[in-house]
């Protein structure tokens, strides 16, 4: 089981929590197979709201990507192309069960001191 801490923006939060995201686009992946991600919601929460199960990961050319997702990525199609402009390959981890935590956690209590840039292993 292997499980990472990824930084994800507030109102994407929402949408992962309200089931209208169903897609987690990195540029690029963890090396090992993910089946959870912890959910470090960014300011102005800066807390560790949740977890989602990993159904899978897919990766191809952006505009695939895109095709294939798009009912669910819970982003503009122009924020997904500024997010990848400058990769040839897209990546998303496919999103499954989501817990929302009733009490907000904090780094610390992952043994981390500040928020990652791409994601954390736990």
């Amino acid at each position: 089981m292997c499980k990472i801490l990824i930084s994800i923006k507030p109102e994407y939060v929402k949408k992962i929590f309200d089931g209208s995201k169903k897609f987690e686009y990195r540029t690029r992946l963890a090396k090992d197979n993910v089946d959870k991600i912890i959910i470090y919601c960014t300011a102005p929460i800066k807390k560790v709201v949740g977890e989602v199960d990993v159904i899978r990961t897919i990766s191809d050319k952006p505009e695939k990507i895109w095709n294939k997702t798009k009912k669910f990525s819970g982003i503009l199609k122009e924020d997904f192309d500024t997010y990848f402009a400058k990769s040839k390959i897209a990546n998303a981890y496919v999103l499954g069960d989501v817990k929302k935590y009733r009490k907000q956690k904090t780094l610390e209590d992952f043994g981390l001191k500040a928020a990652p840039q791409s994601f954390y292993y736990l």
